[in-house]
């Protein structure tokens, strides 16, 4: 067995063989996109393995190299960080490392989800990335009344409140010009929401685990449709500690001598489905016995720790979605 190390870029990627015994026997750079790159390992002799970072398009190689190589390791590169600090680093040393750790069997390893989960995952950040443009086109609408001293109508996000911002006379050629090219901006990007939500409602609907998470008080199904893609496999965490460690939902942490500090959330993992966690985690308070007592529980009845309660609460109902999905049990409150 052969052990392979590929630093991978798109235009330009390096490799290194290893022999059985740890032996360096050929380190090469390719200049090209991945195709030519995928030719040449063609060329390795020998069966062998083969080992590379996580980064932008990594499903596409896995997938390509899981029909070249007899095993295809994806390596953490929030992890690689801590191991590869050095002071002299290129795509050969890189590569020569990456072969090292392969064949040491040290390499900290990504979980590689199958392509249709990815797709799923791309289309939820694609949404979340729309409704931020709205929002900033809204924002900017904002500034523009301000600016000239208007006040704006009630409900100015409704059909009767766009009207009246259209017809709404502006001081300046270049401010009608904005206002409308901002009004337009807006329309196209609720159009695009509108695509994204139908095609994501068609998935969410008929999935077994967005139906199972939904019987949470509070959670939606934009929540459940994101923690159900990104936590895929609910087995593949041996603990729920592991779930709020991936979500990045676990504080900081500093121990030494007995003393232990902790600090904020790691913020580690999917931003959006912490955000739709926190979401789900206000609404559950407001419908849920079970999951206002616990927030009151962190709270202590002290409104400077409501943030904490909240983060608590979030970390809390991500630790119940993974004993559901592994149970294959529904919400039930506690008594």
């Amino acid at each position: 067995m052969r052990y392979v190390g590929l630093d991978v870029h798109y235009r330009s990627s390096t490799y290194c063989v290893l022999e059985e015994n740890g032996r360096e026997v050929q380190c090469e750079t390719i200049r090209g996109h991945w195709p030519k790159l995928l030719e040449r390992l063609r060329t390795v002799a020998g069966p062998w393995t083969i080992c590379f970072e996580a980064s932008c398009g990594y499903g596409y190689l896995y997938r390509e190299l899981s029909r070249l190589a007899s095993r295809v390791v994806v390596a953490h590169p929030g992890q690689l960080r801590l191991i590869f600090r050095a002071k002299r680093k290129n795509d050969r040393v890189d590569a020569r490392k990456l072969a090292k750790l392969l064949y040491l069997d040290e390499v900290p390893q990504a979980y590689v989800p199958s392509e249709e989960v990815q797709s799923w995952r791309e289309l939820i950040e694609h949404r979340r990335r729309i409704m931020d443009r709205q929002t900033t086109c809204k924002n900017a609408i904002r500034r523009l009344l301000r600016s000239d001293g208007k006040i704006a109508a009630k409900g100015l996000w409704t059909k009767k409140g766009l009207a009246w911002l259209r017809q709404e006379e502006m001081p300046t050629a270049a401010a009608r010009l904005k206002r409308d090219l901002l009004l337009d901006e807006l329309a196209e990007a609720k159009r695009r929401v509108r695509t994204v939500t139908k095609a994501r409602d068609e998935i969410g609907e008929r999935h077994p685990t967005v139906l199972l998470l939904r019987t949470i008080p509070g959670v939606g199904i934009r929540t459940a449709e994101t923690i159900a893609a990104y936590m895929d496999n609910a087995k593949r965490f041996l603990r729920s500690a592991q779930v709020g460690a991936y979500f990045g939902l676990v504080p900081c942490q500093d121990a030494s001598a007995g003393v232990n500090r902790l600090g904020h959330s790691t913020r580690q993992g999917p931003a959006t489905a912490r955000q739709y966690l926190v979401e789900a985690a206000w609404q559950g308070g407001y419908r849920s016995p079970t999951i206002r007592a616990y927030f009151e529980r962190i709270q202590h009845g002290r409104p400077e720790r409501r943030k904490i309660a909240l983060g608590a609460t979030a970390h809390y109902l991500l630790r119940c979605m993974h004993a559901m999905l592994v149970r294959g049990q529904p919400w039930h409150e506690a008594a």
